[in-house]
């Protein structure tokens, strides 16, 4: 006990550097589940030591499945971020420059957003079946709807100072969109696309889980719950949080780049 005292002090946030106490509490929680087994809190068949996880990843790692269904989910993700963003940027952008546009389409848009996603499954299977072109339709609509909204919200809340005086420079509608327009609402549409490349990560699993055909993490889950391997489940588990934070730190990284720019403007007022 008095090393399991010691850890705990040494994990405890004002005695970690502040830039590792994002490790804190994953770190805690990795020492509770060894802990669990190393003192005998539980010996229940639905949860297994960290060590037999270690080693069904190794296992899985050296035969190439892990990857092969890391793979195949990764693969649906990205085609349905890719197609749902591109749409959602189209509509989105349609909606927020057409007052017509937004007066004829936006009813119906807002109609349809507050259709749960998963109320879209068994329409979506009927037409497409169960295989990849059902899961990538499935994500695209999940990217589909955070893009339009954050991009029609990005435009209309332009500040409308900005496009007078542009105007008054006699900008074309085109050097408008693309000097004005864009930039401003270009830290709303990142946060679009942010947030559809999440919710297609999510979308993923949960289309693999319910449209079971094919390989993928989602299915790995689905194997290891219907034999009651929980190493397995629990590896799936571990795997996708860490893609999930890979995906979030990029994206972040990548969004901090491109919108440098406004860094650089806000430091010099």
């Amino acid at each position: 006990m008095s090393q399991m005292t010691s850890l705990l002090r040494w994990l405890h946030p004002a005695t970690v550097p502040p830039k590792l106490r994002g490790w804190v509490i994953p770190l805690a929680g990795l020492f509770l589940w060894w802990a669990a087994y190393r003192f005998q809190w539980t010996d229940s068949q639905f949860f297994v030591p960290i060590s037999k996880v270690l080693e069904t990843g190794l296992h899985m790692t050296q035969g190439g499945e892990i990857f092969i269904a890391l793979g195949a989910s990764l693969y649906r993700m990205l085609l349905g971020f890719a197609f749902g963003s591109l749409l959602g940027l189209a509509v989105g952008t349609l909606l927020g420059v057409s007052r017509l546009a937004e007066r004829m389409v936006g009813p119906s848009f807002h109609t349809v957003k507050q259709v749960s996603l998963f109320a879209w499954i068994p329409l979506i299977s009927l037409w497409f079946g169960l295989g990849d072109l059902a899961k990538i339709a499935f994500l695209s609509l999940a990217a589909f709807f955070p893009v339009v909204l954050n991009t029609f919200e990005g435009i209309r809340s332009v500040a409308r100072e900005h496009v007078e005086v542009a105007r008054i420079f006699a900008y074309s509608r085109w050097q408008l969109f693309a000097k004005v327009v864009l930039p401003s609402a270009a830290p709303s549409i990142f946060t679009g696309i942010y947030l559809a490349l999440i919710y297609a990560w999510l979308a993923t699993l949960g289309a693999e889980y319910l449209l079971t055909s094919g390989v993928g993490i989602g299915n790995l889950l689905t194997d290891g719950r219907e034999h009651f391997w929980m190493d397995q489940v629990l590896l799936g588990i571990v795997v996708v949080g860490i893609v999930g934070f890979v995906l979030n730190w990029t994206a972040s990284k990548v969004e901090a780049r491109l919108l440098r720019w406004r860094s650089a403007q806000t430091a010099q007022f």
